[in-house]
């Protein structure tokens, strides 16, 4: 982590013997202000990219219930066909309405897998966050 300057915290300290105490604790507020929306911005960052992963599923879920409607609907045909007509009608429809009951299968597993990997808490955040407090006693 650098401060403003580009100076590493752990390196050479700026020689302090002549600022005056609001001096230095306006330097500290400044430092601490910056540091509070260097990590606000990574917070945001990072939860974008979640959000972003939790789309995705959400989206692959909703294909799978689509397809679910599908295979009722296909079922629902393939009885109407099955009661109405010979036998080979309602084996061709049943056999569409498997492939969409595939097809709903493999969104699904699909949609929950990507959900799965959703973190909905910034990680890196909460890690430099944890990091403050050694700071700002000087370790």
């Amino acid at each position: 982590m650098t401060t403003p300057n580009n100076a590493s915290t752990t390196g050479p300290r700026a020689d302090v013997s002549n600022a005056s105490v609001g001096e230095l604790i306006g330097e500290v507020s400044r430092d601490l202000s910056t540091l509070m929306r260097q990590e606000l911005e990574l917070a945001k960052a990072e939860i974008k990219t979640e959000v972003a992963k939790a789309g995705k599923g959400v989206g692959m879920l909703g294909g799978a219930g689509f397809a679910g409607y599908m295979v009722a609907l296909f079922l629902s045909i393939a009885l109407w066909w099955g009661l109405a007509n010979v036998m080979d009608e309602s084996w061709a429809a049943l056999i569409v309405a498997a492939i969409w009951a595939v097809i709903a299968a493999v969104l699904f597993a699909s949609g929950r897998k990507t959900m799965r990997t959703v973190n909905p808490k910034p990680e890196r955040t909460v890690e430099t966050v944890s990091e403050i407090p050694g700071a700002l006693k000087g370790r």
